[in-house]
């Protein structure tokens, strides 16, 4: 065992190790928190100054997360931010958790992962630890940030250390946290995933081991490209059984009695998150550089992407049976997190409606117990200056329309059947037919 490694091993299982975590959003600050609860010295890096400022006052940002959890953190001195990267040098082990999106063309823009390795590579000293959880392609680790770590001279394996772990984050789910999630391991060498498995030991109940970096990378793919099948599925269905009066609602309780053989997936709006709109393109993308087609996976993102317009033709056919037209009606959203009961509206399908209601001429608002107001996307720079609006029977009344497009549990579903002119629900709340009601 050469002596970076012992040194590293020995300051992680005697809980001395100095964590670095880069990217403090839903997956940074969750992981960070963990780690500083086992006693664990953390500095996050984030190119945000108003969330290195809300940590260091031992406020959170994040919805689902408990404040008092940060607070005890910070007053402990567990867990601190920066937004200096020249700090860089200065932790033992770099964990990297910066957003992989997607460019206008659906291949991976690898411009946050490029950047941070490149802050990274100007302070890489030996004896770090280096792991990347960001969604990526397989192959990223080994060919991108280990090729890019690799210019400074030193080597991966003898000098420095760098494994590939991915994000399992599932905001808002009381049943698993971050460190109730098993936590896969694929190092770029064997003593890189030896470290990189004693690192996530430390704080997370099992972890699971895998060959390599590439088939750690694998994995994630796998299991979020399940998922997006099997959301493009039952939204298919419910398209198909809707034109045969058949509730899609009824027809999936009934399947899940089944005790083998069929695992639930609800439809909705279209897919929303950091994880399931993107992922599954990663792997197209270096399927082509393969030779091969991903069938499966692109038909999917095109029965997702279409469910908003789906949902708008039933608005706009609701309206037209009413003698109004969707320009010039208004409006209310309800819902802009991608799912309930979280503050999470990224790639949130409620922002490509109200795009295209605006687009028609609608009058917008919004009502959203965790959102308060529309921030700046990247999906949508150029988005509306909007704020969450009360849900008042008057404020109900006064819409033509109100459309459910994330069922939060805080939010009075029996008014607004009491008061709305017409319901278009995505989510399946309002089970009983009504008056006002429209299924989408």
């Amino acid at each position: 065992m050469s002596n970076h490694k012992q040194t590293l091993l020995t300051k992680i299982n005697e809980g001395k190790a100095l964590i670095g975590i880069i990217g403090l959003g839903y997956v940074g600050l969750p992981l960070a928190l963990a780690y500083a609860e086992k006693g664990f010295s953390v500095l996050g890096f984030d190119v945000d100054a108003a969330k290195v400022k809300a940590l260091d006052r031992g406020e959170c940002y994040i919805s689902h997360i408990d404040g008092a959890r940060i607070k005890k953190a910070v007053r402990a001195g567990n867990l601190k931010a920066t937004a200096d990267f020249a700090r860089l040098n200065k932790p033992d082990v770099i964990i990297i958790c910066v957003p992989t999106p997607l460019t206008a063309h659906h291949d991976p823009d690898m411009s946050y992962i490029v950047g941070t390795t490149e802050q990274i590579k100007k302070r890489l000293r030996k004896g770090q630890l280096i792991v990347l959880e960001s969604t990526t392609y397989p192959g990223t680790t080994d060919e991108l940030v280990r090729n890019m770590l690799e210019q400074t001279g030193l080597v991966c394996g003898r000098d420095f250390y760098l494994a590939f772990s991915p994000e399992r984050e599932d905001p808002g789910n009381a049943s698993y946290s971050t460190t109730t999630i098993p936590k896969i391991v694929g190092g770029a060498t064997p003593d890189s995933g030896d470290l990189a498995e004693a690192l996530y030991k430390k704080a997370i109940c099992k972890v699971v081991r895998v060959n390599d970096a590439r088939t750690a990378e694998a994995v994630k793919l796998t299991e979020n490209i399940f998922r997006a099948i099997n959301i493009a599925m039952v939204n298919e269905l419910k398209i198909i059984y809707e034109r045969m009066n058949i509730d899609v609602w009824d027809v999936l309780d009934a399947a899940a009695t089944k005790p083998f053989g069929f695992m639930r997936f609800n439809p909705g709006p279209g897919w929303g998150g950091h994880c399931i709109p993107l992922d599954p393109f990663y792997l197209s993308w270096k399927a082509r550089e393969c030779g091969i087609e991903t069938k499966f996976i692109e038909l999917a993102g095109e029965v997702n992407r279409r469910m908003p317009e789906y949902i708008i033709s039933k608005l706009q056919q609701a309206l037209n049976e009413r003698g109004k037209s969707v320009k010039g009606s208004k409006l209310m959203i309800l819902g802009l997190a991608y799912k309930k009961d979280i503050n999470d509206d990224r790639e949130s399908p409620a922002y490509r409606i109200i795009a295209r209601l605006m687009a028609l001429g609608a009058k917008i608002s919004y009502h959203d117990p965790f959102v308060p107001k529309i921030k700046r996307l990247r999906q949508w720079p150029e988005g509306p200056e909007l704020k969450s609006q009360p849900l008042t029977a008057k404020n109900i009344a006064a819409q033509d329309a109100v459309l459910v497009i994330t069922d939060h549990t805080k939010v009075d579903y029996k008014l607004i059947a009491k008061n709305a002119k017409l319901i278009v629900d995505s989510r399946g709340v309002y089970r009983k037919p009504l008056s006002n009601l429209v299924k989408a």
